[in-house]
């Protein structure tokens, strides 16, 4: 076995600043998440399935417990609720019985693209934070150590599912008149 290559003293400050770092700015995220959701009446557990099972177009129960990083039965709760709503609904596959799947219906994706075109960038503390940065460097921070660390620590398989979801937004949505709105080509390819 190698030696560590780390202090104590190191391991332990990096630990702490990470820690109360996290919590500062979720603190802030939890707060404009919530403010961005409210007027559909929807929580960010909510919210995060809804996101989710846009992207993976038929996740599993399971699959919204991992990349929502949830509790499986808080996955399955939350996601009862919404198809209670009309916004999911539940079904399983031919070739695999085991697992519950989710999929937007009509209503849910209809919430999901409104939720999109309300975003207000000024009414997210994250992002009015970055936006020195962006004029000092011309470009939002990368973010690429916090990447590596959350990649370290649940997979490749959720940054998969990361990045599809973020390369999905920049492919299938245009701004317009200030908003973010599906693009009618992809809408159009769809059907």
């Amino acid at each position: 076995m190698s030696e560590k290559q780390y202090s104590m003293k190191e391991a332990m400050l990096f630990s702490q600043r990470i820690a109360q770092l996290s919590k500062a700015l979720w603190k802030s995220i939890e707060k404009d998440w919530q403010q961005w959701i409210k007027p559909f009446d929807l929580n960010i557990n909510e919210h995060h399935i809804l996101w989710i099972a846009y992207h993976l177009n038929g996740a599993s129960i399971s699959d919204v417990a991992k990349f929502g990083v949830m509790h499986v039965s808080t996955a399955f709760n939350f996601s009862k609720k919404l198809e209670e709503r009309g916004l999911l609904q539940f079904s399983k596959k031919e070739n695999d019985k085991r697992n519950t799947y989710i999929q937007l219906t009509p209503e849910g994706e209809e919430i999901f693209l409104r939720i999109m075109e309300s975003y207000q960038p000024n009414g997210n503390a994250a992002f009015t934070g970055a936006l020195p940065l962006r004029d000092l460097y011309g470009k939002f921070p990368d973010i690429i150590e916090m990447m590596a660390i959350v990649r370290n620590i649940y997979g490749d398989d959720f940054m998969e599912i990361f990045e599809r979801s973020f390369h999905n937004i920049e492919t299938e949505f245009n701004e317009d008149a200030g908003k973010l709105r599906k693009s009618e080509k992809t809408e159009k390819e769809l059907l």
